[in-house]
């Protein structure tokens, strides 16, 4: 059975909701939601999102109250939850959730954004080389792997409208994209460009310059899929869709 599972940086679960976002969610009906940078605590939140009728939502928060942050909408509960790249692991800045059901793997993440200082980008390095270390781990014991989340990084050129001014940002420097090269390498496809190798696709766009009327955005949303074989049956950009800077993105995935 095919199903659609969705990904989304929310900015703000509580700034989204008063967008429409529990409404977006009723009519997108996806079988799994993650949502990336929530900036809130469960206990933060009303029932319209932490019980939307006919879902179980799973929440990872930092410490530091509004900030980062991951949730799962799931319409079938999992065999398990994690909060970390270990079982009994609980990420302090919230940015992990792993959902195990019978065939797959789902991992929902909010990678580091490298931008701030020297420090953190060193940090989302060090992020990528444990979630590196955690896949192959999954990967070589031959579990269906999809990710989805904000990895905060533009792979290609192609992935941002300007890419060579872009070279010593963080989200576009070499060192940024060769972890993501190491994910291809490692068994991962990027499922949006193995249906589209187009320009001009994006998920994030500046809103201090009102980049998203003219387009001028970086692709930093990803559904990465190993060890799916012939399940995914399709991935796309829902750029039409408002409430962040960011848009959703998704994949028609087989759960068999």
């Amino acid at each position: 059975m095919t199903e659609q599972l969705l990904s989304w940086n929310v900015n703000g679960i509580r700034a989204a909701q008063k967008k429409g976002f529990t409404a977006w969610l009723k009519e997108a009906s996806p079988f799994l939601l993650g949502v990336q940078e929530t900036k809130a605590m469960p206990d933060q939140l009303d029932a319209e999102l932490t019980a939307p009728e006919g879902y179980t939502a799973y929440w990872a928060s930092a410490e530091k109250k509004g900030y980062s942050g991951v949730g799962v909408f799931a319409k079938k509960e999992p065999l398990e939850v994690w909060r970390g790249f270990k079982k009994n692991e609980i990420h302090p800045e919230g940015r992990i959730l792993v959902l195990r059901y019978p065939s797959f793997v789902f991992t929902n993440i909010y990678f580091p954004n490298g931008g701030a200082s020297v420090e953190r980008l060193r940090y989302k390095l060090d992020f990528y080389a444990r979630f590196l270390a955690f896949s192959k781990g999954l990967i070589a014991k031959g579990d269906t792997l999809l990710v989805c989340g904000d990895f905060n990084t533009a792979h290609k050129p192609i992935d941002l409208t300007h890419p060579k001014e872009n070279e010593k940002t963080s989200g576009f420097m070499p060192e940024e994209r060769a972890w993501l090269d190491k994910f291809i390498d490692a068994g991962f496809t990027d499922t949006f460009r193995r249906f589209n190798q187009e320009g001009g696709n994006y998920t994030w766009w500046d809103m201090k310059t009102a980049a998203r009327s003219r387009n001028v955005g970086w692709r930093l949303d990803y559904f990465m899929a190993a060890n799916a074989g012939k399940r995914i049956k399709n991935a796309f950009i829902l750029k039409e869709v408002q409430g962040s800077d960011h848009c959703p993105i998704g994949v028609d995935f087989d759960l068999q």
